[in-house]
């Protein structure tokens, strides 16, 4: 506990002193020794304490509250340490509250709280400054000095007089006080200061204070400076370029100063944009001339004239409308194809005539490496025109057609409006690659907005949403490729003239291998120097036993791996100095195509096949070309139910339906028991089960192959068919003709019945696909059955005679 000091000129003072002191609690202030400081009070009992102290010694002590939000503190809620003051004035307020003038004298420490009931008071023992004239203290002054001139400095909130008024003080103690009042922390932080007695200690603590509070200071300057600074600059450049607009409105100067607009409105001029484009780009032009450069709007605005500015608006290529060049330009590139090269050259044709022509959309259908994309670059190439791809497949966001508009951070036009500026002409060959692939979900349907693109009669004034004017697409030839056509929306059909690119025949594969493929890939290979010759065995081998396509992408990988062996074979003969001879040395042959390729994939096709009861050959369209279908029927005891295997579709199903219901009920006319499914199961299945079924083009097969089962007859299985039945056993007709002949003729099977509907469409087939064939049209069950069996059908007259004999069997 400190003790009552007396010495030199604060003898006095502490004699005056009451020993018992009114205790007035501090919500939110400290007071400090040798400090003038006005006090707020509306407390009843801080009233009764300072009039109190007003009427007898003018002393009264003031300590701060450990809580400031308690209304009514206790003894507890007070600090013990504080500081004894005097009292010079008090001013009462009108609204009831107390305003008293204060001086702080010394510090203090309460003992101990009295009983008093109107207020508090204690006993409170004055601690008397101490007299340190030591080198020690002579530092630390000095110190507190260059610490509290660098927080006044920087700190804002204190003004620079405060430094005058500091050296003006002597006394070490009192330097103290005057600091600590000036320091902005909070009362706990404060009120360690009053805790310690010790001169020294209480300098070290008020200067750490300033140490820590100097530096967040230093921090939270510079955080202000650079914040400042960019404030500052983005200030200045709007007073310039606003004293900029002023000059140029009073010089009545329409041209923009800087050397970016210059440049940019030059561009503008070169565009040769309409008039109504010309306007809306002079609009925006106009608004980023006032817009700051710093300013988000600025880049939106500039980004969008350096899109529209871009655009061909006039700039297009000159045909080459030569026929005989373009023709042989076609052939260069692809073999085969008459049907799409014949359009392309009445195109030519007629455009000697008219010099322009709208409403060129085509659509290539077909399976895949038939050739579609790869004939879209060459009519581009005939007719002299610039060419862009665009692969739709997998696109489900109307907006990468048409745009995004402009109010969306990043947005961009569409992807029509991206492929005109990477053509950089009007009418350039626009190719949209995979229009089957395109789907849909919540953000829009593109197939939708292709609608507009692809119809003549909209996309003359096509929209996108990021330019939002009008662009002309009429004079650009639209190429559109599919492998399935029933996959585009019947709308989007509509607007395109479809080209079917049916499937490739070997001679014509060997054909596309020997002026294509080889020659590119011995070049890939770096083989074309060597003299590597792959004869037309080979070829044939690894098209027939390692290929099942209808187009050449897998004919061509496996000729590319073919060279691959090929060239690590003659790498090593010369690393083992084998002498090599030019040209004749290295020949692929069939012998080293099954070397370097393996086991063949798939097994040579006999002419011949063994007829079989219960399996009957059919014929089926893919994606990728057409395939033979095998069904097979077997008929077991059970409850007369029919199973169908072999991951069939619904519309199959139904099919192989319809097949029983026909032949049940015509089972007299057809020579069969009349309740041969009674106590029987007949169970369908389709090999290839992992493979999913569907369609009604092999009701024909299942019905023959139930027949044949039911009679227990031998089938031919050299004989192929296809068609959809009736109930009635009419043959209707089928799709996909032309891939079905060539899948049969590709596994050798040279007889094939077709529905008699079907009949019209031989005369689009080429003749290399039916030359050798017999195909036989056929109107109902009853045609197909004798020429299946060898036979006529023979009418039973006696449904128990039939009976018998199969019980006997």
């Amino acid at each position: 506990m400190a003790k009552r000091k007396k010495v030199n000129e604060n003898t006095t003072v502490v004699q005056e002193i009451p020993k018992f002191l009114p205790v007035l609690p501090l919500r939110d202030n400290i007071i400090f020794p040798y400090m003038i400081f006005p006090v707020l009070v509306g407390r009843e009992q801080s009233i009764r304490a300072a009039n109190f102290s007003l009427e007898t010694s003018k002393y009264i002590f003031l300590s701060a509250q450990k809580k400031a939000n308690l209304e009514d503190p206790t003894p507890e809620d007070i600090y013990t340490e504080g500081t004894i003051a005097k009292i010079i004035q008090i001013l009462k307020l009108p609204n009831g509250l107390m305003k008293i003038l204060v001086d702080g004298v010394m510090q203090g420490k309460i003992i101990k709280f009295t009983n008093r009931k109107e207020f508090y008071e204690a006993e409170v023992d004055v601690i008397v400054p101490e007299e340190v004239n030591t080198q020690e203290m002579s530092a630390l002054i000095r110190q507190l000095t260059v610490q509290f001139k660098d927080y006044v400095k920087n700190n804002r909130n204190i003004p620079a007089e405060a430094i005058s008024a500091y050296e003006n003080i002597d006394e070490p103690d009192r330097k103290l006080f005057y600091v600590a009042a000036n320091i902005n922390q909070s009362i706990q932080v404060k009120q360690s200061i009053l805790k310690n007695f010790s001169l020294k200690e209480q300098i070290y603590e008020v200067i750490k204070l300033l140490n820590s509070e100097v530096d967040i200071l230093k921090v939270e300057k510079e955080i202000e400076s650079k914040v400042q600074e960019n404030i500052t600059k983005t200030q200045r450049k709007f007073i310039i370029q606003e004293q900029i607009r002023i000059l140029q409105d009073e010089l009545g100067k329409d041209e923009e100063i800087s050397p970016e607009f210059a440049k940019l409105t030059e561009k503008i001029k070169k565009a040769k944009m309409p008039k109504d484009v010309l306007e809306k780009v002079d609009e925006e032009f106009n608004k980023l001339k006032k817009t700051p450069p710093s300013s988000p709007e600025s880049t939106v605005i500039r980004n969008y004239l350096d899109w529209i500015v871009d655009v061909p608006w006039y700039k297009k290529t000159k045909d080459n409308l030569d026929i005989s060049n373009v023709r042989k330009i076609l052939d260069e590139d692809h073999y085969g194809l008459d049907k799409p090269k014949e359009r392309i050259v009445e195109h030519i044709a007629v455009l000697n005539l008219v010099k322009e022509m709208k409403g060129q959309i085509l659509c290539f259908v077909g399976p895949p490496g038939v050739g579609k994309t790869s004939l879209g670059k060459s009519i581009a190439r005939a007719l002299g025109r610039k060419f862009v791809r665009i692969s739709l497949g997998g696109v489900r966001d109307e907006a990468e057609i048409r745009g995004h508009r402009r109010t969306y951070i990043g947005s961009l036009p569409g992807k029509i409006i991206q492929s005109m500026k990477k053509a950089g002409t009007t009418n350039p060959v626009l190719l949209l690659d995979e229009i089957d692939k395109m789907s849909m979900d919540f953000r829009g349907d593109p197939s939708s907005a292709m609608l507009e693109v692809l119809d003549p009669e909209q996309n003359h004034n096509f929209t996108d949403h990021y330019l939002d004017v009008e662009y002309d697409l009429s004079k650009v030839m639209f190429i559109t490729t599919a492998n399935v056509r029933y996959n585009i929306p019947l709308p989007l059909q509509d607007r395109m003239e479809v080209i079917e690119l049916p499937g490739y025949l070997e001679h014509e594969k060997i054909e596309i291998a020997k002026r294509h493929i080889i020659p590119k890939q011995l070049e890939a290979h770096g083989l074309n120097t060597i003299g590597v010759n792959i004869i037309d065995d080979a070829i044939h081998k690894i098209i027939m036993e390692y290929t099942r396509e209808a187009g050449v992408r897998n004919l061509e990988r496996e000729i590319s791996s073919v060279f691959r062996k090929t060239a690590k074979e003659i790498v090593i003969n010369r690393h083992k100095k084998v002498q090599t001879k030019k040209k004749s040395q290295f020949v692929i042959d069939d012998k080293k195509v099954e070397k370097y390729l393996g086991v063949p994939k798939f097994r040579a096709q006999k002419s011949k096949r063994e007829a079989k009861v219960g399996s009957v050959t059919g014929l089926a369209w893919t994606s990728v070309g057409g395939d033979i279908l095998n069904v097979e029927v077997t008929i077991m005891s059970g409850t007369g139910k029919l199973t169908l295997t072999g991951q069939l579709g619904d519309v199959m199903k139904e099919s192989a339906q319809a097949s029983l219901s026909y032949l049940r009920s015509n089972a007299k006319n057809l020579g069969l028991p009349v309740n041969f499914q009674k106590g029987k199961e007949i169970h369908i299945h389709l090999p290839e089960g992992a493979i999913p079924k569907d369609g009604p083009s092999a009701g024909i097969t299942m019905t023959m192959a139930m027949y044949s089962a039911i009679c227990k007859k031998e089938a031919r299985g050299d004989v192929a068919m296809t068609g959809e039945i009736t109930l009635r056993g009419d043959v209707l007709p089928i799709g996909g003709l032309n891939e079905k002949l060539l899948a049969a003729k590709r596994n050798g099977i040279l007889t094939v019945i077709i529905p008699k509907e079907n009949e019209k469409d031989l005369a689009e087939i080429k003749d290399a696909i039916k030359e050798g064939m017999k195909i036989i049209p056929v109107e109902t069950i009853n045609e197909a059955i004798p020429i299946l069996f060898d036979r006529k059908i023979v009418r039973r007259k006696s449904t128990n005679r039939t009976s018998t004999r199969n019980r006997k069997k």
